[in-house]
């Protein structure tokens, strides 16, 4: 058993209204000491207890580890030209996983998982601590498990979504698709994964369809949830709620009867939200505004992908939810901490509490306000993730 206090914290964000003030658990001049992998208190630096090491945070602020709850990082291959085009005035469509697919496909595992760990330590070292990532390129079945494999090396938050698309080797033959995936591939992925996504869209699969998948992967043993409402007003949010998902992601087109069951389900299914994509594609920005006020649940998280959002940054997407969706700052760090970790159904994560993952943000900032005040900037200059410095 080792211990190290972290003290000098010129404002702490534990996301524990026990501990501090307000919805943030905000303490000033704070200290927080960690045993081993774990939080084992937090208070006034005046009052903190001995520690084997010390660590001076120098008047800066420490926030939990960022909550990464959805992201799609095991893929090969580039898609430059597409972004490229669509900055000159071409909209995005589905249809673009499918460059994605081929170059997946024809990819190494060595190269997959080397491509996914650059990605894990380039979103480490802006803060992120817990990552969810996806399958979803391969849309075979070996290719799929193999996905899950990788990821599941280096995350528990592992989701099987080979309903990403109709793979293009059923493109005459969707219904046969929707067999596979909820057969054949469901059994081969679900040892490696905890999560079923769909993506339920124009393009992509329809209601009946989606509730197929998630069904299946339901009596598979894996915790729905769902790409919902993206690129226009769907079945996804009403589905989500209906089957309990974990979480409905994107929301970026709903009608008051999509904000009044999220908000009902606030308990059960998170509303993720995704602005990096919106930025990506010109599309219109999710309302979170209209989602706090209905009383729903909203995580922030960045959908890390080569086609419709190309960043690992949390604190970018902080900035974006402040500036054009509505946000306030507090509302959206608790998004991208605690809001994630109840996207994944987490009480270990997220928040910065006696008993919780020792998974910590300093801020080269003397507030958490910054992240959103300065945006672009590399605010964040230690990491520790399970007790451990980690950036």
């Amino acid at each position: 058993m080792s211990t190290t206090a972290i003290g000098n914290i010129g404002s702490l964000v534990t996301n524990d209204p026990e501990s501090g003030e307000g919805p943030l658990g905000l303490i000033e001049n704070a200290a927080v000491v960690v045993e081993d992998d774990r939080i084992a208190w937090v208070g006034p630096t005046a009052q903190a207890p001995p520690a084997d090491t010390a660590f001076d945070a120098q008047g800066r602020a420490l926030i939990p580890g960022f909550v990464d709850s959805h992201s799609h990082l095991v893929f090969a291959g580039d898609r430059t030209a597409e972004f490229n085009a669509r900055m000159s005035g071409r909209s995005y469509s589905a249809g673009g996983i499918r460059t994605t697919v081929a170059a997946t496909r024809a990819a190494s595992d060595a190269e997959l998982e080397a491509n996914l760990v650059r990605h894990l330590d380039e979103a480490r070292r802006q803060g992120t601590t817990t990552f969810e990532t996806k399958s979803g390129y391969g849309l075979t079945v070996a290719d799929e498990a193999r996905a899950l494999r990788i990821a599941a090396a280096h995350t528990e938050e592992v989701t099987y979504l080979g309903a990403h698309i109709v793979s293009p080797d059923y493109a005459e033959d969707p219904a046969g698709y929707v067999a596979l995936v909820t057969g054949e591939m469901l059994a081969a992925c679900a040892p490696y994964a905890r999560w079923v996504d769909v993506f339920c869209e124009k393009g992509a699969f329809d209601g009946d369809q989606a509730r197929a998948i998630l069904t299946a992967g339901a009596a598979a043993g894996l915790i729905p949830r769902v790409h919902a409402n993206q690129l226009s007003y769907g079945p996804g949010v009403q589905l989500a709620v209906e089957l309990g998902a974990a979480s409905a992601d994107h929301c970026t087109h709903l009608t008051d009867a999509d904000v009044d069951a999220l908000a009902q389900a606030a308990d059960t299914t998170v509303a993720t939200l995704l602005p990096g994509a919106e930025f990506s594609t010109r599309a219109q920005w999710p309302d979170a505004r209209r989602l706090l006020d209905a009383g729903a649940t909203v995580a922030l998280s960045t959908d890390c992908n080569p086609g419709s959002s190309y960043t690992s940054s949390m604190p970018f997407c902080i900035a974006l939810a402040v500036r054009d969706m509505g946000m306030t700052p507090d509302e959206a760090v608790w998004a991208a901490t605690a809001g994630g970790a109840r996207a994944l159904r987490r009480t270990d994560i997220g928040v910065l509490a006696p008993g919780a993952r020792a998974d910590l943000a300093l801020l080269d900032a003397p507030s958490h306000v910054h992240l959103a005040y300065r945006p672009g900037v590399p605010l964040v200059s230690a990491v520790w993730q399970r007790g451990v410095r980690a950036a």
